[in-house]
């Protein structure tokens, strides 16, 4: 079966292409990434890629008249790449309702919150807050509203005493590594498909606890 054909978005030192590009080695994978794409050209991330044998472009966008000028030329490079489905990897632009739209159900992204709680950016900050116990991220289908769409796949992520913002960041930052390369495979293998804003899940993906608690059952103290 032919893969699914797949480019990324990056604006970073693309740790969660790195992650993406590790999966796709597999040669059961049912994807693969034939393009990275940046807005920024010193972005990490493209050397990562070059690494890995995958073709790059670099389009700076101070230099686009405009934001959708700038989808534009990004969406030309994936299209001439043959590029099916686009992956957004710690991208940091808002797309705009040009690329949105031409690459509806086709366009996914992942969010360091449980969505729809804390779209948008200081998402750890705001959680901790908030003195929430439980956390994490979420890969979900784009729309043209910021970290809106149909939800993919989610991955919980505990509050634990003392976190700051760094701390818990890297705690969901390790939990968005194991979810993205698992919520493409999820859409690749067909398991998960999307009508208007309707998700269809025709497997689980595997076991996956009944409850999940944070703090633990076994941190509490005993019953007086």
């Amino acid at each position: 079966m032919a893969r699914l054909r797949v480019g990324v978005l990056i604006s970073g030192r693309g740790s969660n292409l790195a992650s993406l590009i590790e999966a796709a080695k597999a040669p059961d994978y049912p994807a693969e990434i034939v393009l990275v794409i940046s807005n920024r050209p010193q972005a990490l991330g493209l050397e990562k890629a070059r690494v890995a044998g995958i073709p790059v472009c670099a389009f700076d966008h101070k230099l686009a008249a405009s934001r959708e000028d700038f989808d534009r030329q990004m969406d030309a490079a994936l299209r001439e790449a043959g590029v099916e489905f686009v992956v957004m990897a710690g991208y940091m632009r808002v797309l705009s309702d040009f690329f949105v739209n031409a690459w509806y159900n086709r366009l996914i992204n992942i969010h360091p919150a449980l969505l729809p709680s804390y779209p948008g950016l200081d998402t750890h900050r705001r959680a901790l807050a908030d003195g929430v116990c439980i956390t994490g991220c979420t890969v979900h289908f784009v729309r043209s509203e910021v970290d809106a769409g149909p939800i993919i796949a989610q991955a919980a992520v505990p509050v634990m005493p003392g976190d700051d913002e760094d701390t818990l960041a890297a705690r969901v930052l390790s939990a968005e590594h194991v979810l993205y390369p698992f919520a493409l495979r999820l859409v690749a293998s067909g398991a998960v498909t999307v009508s208007g804003e309707t998700i269809t899940r025709t497997t689980a993906g595997g076991p996956a606890p009944a409850i999940l608690f944070s703090p633990s059952p076994g941190e509490a103290p005993p019953p007086a």
